[in-house]
């Protein structure tokens, strides 16, 4: 295989609610965390186990605004992205690692009610840029207005 590819596809509950940082008037980036949880037997115990795995999310621009105002702690989510590794630096001045999945696209699993979301349906994904029954939100720069 020549190429290579950077994709992440997670299916979680939010963790908590966004936290927006604002460059200037044009740019922000959120971030929240997101667990995805795994069930099995123990063969030792016969007892159910569930492990959980948190994820950090990073959006930005146009999908933080749609995060801000309909995404909140406990929600289900469907979130495509890729991961990003960035270094920085802790008090002590030791370099540190943080591994983030820059989200470009994602799906509403949980059903709104009528008063969180009056024009939607009660499983829902966005995406101006896409024309189909079902479009997913998605962070292309061509977005010029939200479908709903």
């Amino acid at each position: 295989m020549n190429g290579t590819l950077n994709k992440v596809i997670l299916i979680g509950n939010v963790g908590d609610d966004i936290k927006v940082h604002q460059f200037d008037e044009n740019n922000k980036i959120g971030r929240l965390p997101l667990a995805t949880s795994e069930s099995y037997t123990s063969r030792e115990t016969g007892e159910r186990v569930t492990q959980t795995e948190w994820h950090n999310l990073v959006v930005r621009n146009k999908l933080v605004d749609i995060f801000e105002k309909y995404v909140k702690k406990g929600d289900k989510l469907y979130v495509e992205g890729k991961l990003k590794t960035r270094k920085w630096q802790d008090q002590n001045g030791q370099d540190r690692y943080t591994t983030e999945i820059t989200v470009n696209e994602f799906t509403f699993l949980t059903p709104k009610s009528s008063s969180d979301q009056a024009s939607s349906t009660s499983e829902s994904n966005y995406d101006s840029g896409q024309s189909s029954s079902s479009p997913a939100v998605s962070d292309t720069e061509d977005e010029d207005a939200l479908p709903f």
